[in-house]
């Protein structure tokens, strides 16, 4: 027993880094608030990471002998159908996830290609660009779900040399930024103007108070991950020290990168003069600011017009690469990943026998098709909406920032439910007040269901149905096809 204990703090606090931090959050939060985006990250940070965090760990060090995850922890806690409609929709995030970046891949192996995002220009038997990118994304997760079922997933090791580039992507970025800023004699291409840049967004669609607020999503997004690192409590000394501890030291660094990441983005990039054209979406605002980034220092170096834009496209395609290696591991990953620990860690009563049945190549095959098949007709439908760039990928980030948000939902709710059991062995508890423990609570719910609402809300009032119709339609649709599953079944077993 004693030999598992060998987490240590510091290994701790890595673990958490490595999990949350995404460099693509920094690029997309300084697209759409600029340094107003910094105060959302701050907030959510206290009251979102840190909160729900120390939840997990109690969940995870009381329900440690259980295999299913958060669906053992939501079980235990609000009872097996709620815990099965909310592990459903954290299960349809991943495959909104898919969705999204099925077609957001693209993007990065343009830009590895040509030096910067040749998508616009993509065109082929009369398609246009979004639609023959939405046909790549449908031909992307076949092929991949085909060589997960045949067991063929040596390539999924390629995420660990995803996760080295983007850290060097991320060194990079910071050395180079540094290099401009002393260049420049401390001059900032996104010049500070007291107090007001950092609460006014440059972005003209986050200036109204309800998308201001609804943000809010974007930041808990960049924070998500922190539920698979509740199991981890019996693995370390001493965890009721070494694990809040832990998560605030985490915390901390965590929200001081993004912070520090955010600002030094505006230290080469000038957001209207780089990001208020036509050309910038969120799908290649990554490779933009980078391409931007290699220039600026070319510039501020006095190299020729020539070689600062050779720079620029080394950048842009060092990050394409980067992203797409991460993106490629991820895939193979959460194809089978997500979908196989659900099933086998939810009640096997609940699933028709050949949902549950694994192939020969120990692969739920059945299951992963029929993802397949739901993530395929979802990215035809997205893609051939009519559509343009810019807002195929709003769609596609928003759709995936509310799915990944909304499970949060059922966790945090049915925390004070697990608090009342009485029959839990519970070696580590940091929630020992009653009344803190439902505030707390309550505090965390309505920064996510405020944020999930004013996300649905504002295209609403400005009247662009179609976004609001997919922004929320990931756990709606997918938390309505779990109840009717569970009626269905619950009819044939009774």
């Amino acid at each position: 027993m004693e030999t598992k204990k060998r987490i240590t703090l510091v290994n701790l606090v890595l673990m958490t880094f490595t999990t949350i931090y995404g460099f693509a959050n920094t690029t997309v939060a300084y697209d759409q608030m600029g340094y107003a985006s910094i105060i959302w990250y701050i907030l959510a940070a206290l009251l979102f990471l840190l909160p729900s965090s120390l939840m997990f760990a109690e969940y995870g060090s009381a329900f440690k002998e259980a295999h299913g995850g958060i669906y053992s922890w939501m079980a235990g806690s609000i009872g097996e159908r709620m815990a099965f409609i909310g592990t459903f929709i954290w299960l349809s995030s991943w495959i909104i996830w898919m969705v999204s970046t099925a077609s957001k891949v693209w993007i990065p192996l343009a830009t590895l290609i040509s030096g910067h995002d040749s998508t616009p220009q993509w065109h082929l038997l009369g398609l246009g660009s979004t639609q023959l990118i939405g046909l790549l994304g449908i031909l992307w997760i076949l092929a991949i779900t085909w060589f997960d079922v045949h067991g063929i997933d040596a390539i999924a090791r390629i995420s660990s040399v995803g996760g080295v580039f983007v850290s060097l992507l991320t060194v990079i970025f910071v050395i180079a930024s540094f290099g401009v800023l002393f260049a420049n004699g401390g001059h900032l291409a996104e010049s500070v103007h007291g107090l007001s840049s950092f609460v006014n967004s440059p972005n003209t669609a986050f200036q109204s108070p309800i998308a201001f607020i609804s943000f809010v999503v974007y930041a808990v997004f960049a924070y998500a991950g922190a539920e698979s690192l509740g199991g981890v409590t019996d693995s370390m000394e001493k965890p009721e020290k070494t694990f809040p501890r832990g998560l605030i030291i985490s915390t901390v660094i965590i929200t001081i990168a993004y912070s520090l990441s955010i600002f030094l983005w505006g230290i080469s990039t000038n957001w209207h003069q780089v990001l208020g054209g036509n050309n910038v979406n969120l799908g290649n605002i990554t490779y933009v600011l980078m391409n931007n980034l290699g220039v600026v220092l070319g510039q501020s170096l006095n190299l020729s017009a020539g070689t600062a834009s050779l720079l620029g496209s080394l950048f842009a395609r060092f990050a394409g690469l980067s992203m797409f290696v991460a993106y490629l591991g991820s895939f193979f990953v959460l194809v089978y990943s997500p979908l196989k620990s659900f099933i086998l860690g939810s009640n096997p009563k609940f699933w028709p026998a050949r949902m549950t049945k694994l192939n020969k190549h120990d692969m739920p095959s059945l299951a992963m098709w029929t993802q397949a098949v739901i993530v395929a007709v979802m990215i035809f439908l997205v893609a051939f909406g009519g559509s343009t760039a810019s807002k195929f990928y709003t769609i596609l980030t928003d759709m995936g920032n509310v799915s990944t948000s909304f499970p949060y939902l059922f966790l945090i709710g049915a925390f004070p439910f697990f608090k009342k059991r009485q029959d839990l062995e519970r070696p580590f508890e940091i929630y020992t007040n009653k009344f803190w423990t439902n505030l707390v609570v309550a505090i965390v719910l309505i920064v996510i269901a405020g944020g999930i609402i004013f996300t649905a809300v504002y295209p609403i009032m400005t009247h662009d149905y179609y976004t609001a119709f997919w922004t929320i339609i990931g756990p709606v649709f997918f938390g309505a096809i779990a109840w009717a599953f569970l009626a269905v079944r619950t009819r044939k077993m009774g």
